[in-house]
């Protein structure tokens, strides 16, 4: 089974507002970054925080999204990682943050194709971005890890392959309103 850990639990504090359901391309941010996921993954493990009721609402009849409250989201991103991998079934999965929405299938689909047992991470003009392909023993080391650690340092001690993409959209999460508009301009 494809798998993927979709973060969304953040306050969205650089951003001035919740950016999860600010509108993009006809849709909203995550819809978008859920959809792209979907095109390729069989499951997105949808990782809840803040605001965590209206988005177990709108997606709690899409049978291939498992939501998965973080109940420590204001501990960090670290800690909604560790409650996806949590709820992870077996096999190779993907992380991605949900503020991400330009990612398409095909990146997912080319980590996917590659041979490797590390973890990899999709590269455009020489610098790593998201997703990132990660194999079930680091999901081990995720949950044993201590709550201060962060998954790039893991990935690091783990190692990791750099796997050359043609999707600048690896870089592009919306963390700042410059940055949520330049993307909507960049992606229409």
């Amino acid at each position: 089974m494809k798998e993927c850990i979709m973060l969304a639990a953040g306050l969205s504090s650089r951003m001035g507002s919740w950016k999860m359901l600010l509108p993009w391309q006809g849709s909203t941010v995550l819809d978008s970054a859920l959809d792209n996921a979907l095109a390729f993954c069989d499951r997105v493990i949808l990782v809840t925080g803040h605001r965590a009721a209206e988005l177990h609402q709108r997606y709690m009849g899409c049978s291939a999204v498992q939501l998965c409250y973080n109940v420590r989201y204001q501990a960090g991103m670290f800690s909604s990682v560790r409650c996806g991998a949590a709820a992870l079934s077996g096999g190779r999965f993907f992380v991605v943050p949900g503020d991400m929405p330009a990612i398409d299938a095909e990146v997912y689909a080319q980590l996917w194709q590659q041979q490797s047992c590390g973890c990899l991470l999709p590269s455009y003009a020489g610098k790593n971005g998201h997703p990132v392909l990660l194999p079930f023993t680091l999901a081990t080391h995720i949950l044993a890890a201590p709550e201060e650690s962060n998954l790039r340092s893991l990935i690091r001690a783990y190692g990791y392959t750099s796997v050359p993409v043609e999707s600048r959209a690896i870089h592009w999460d919306l963390d700042t309103p410059e940055q949520y508009q330049k993307r909507l301009a960049t992606a229409c």
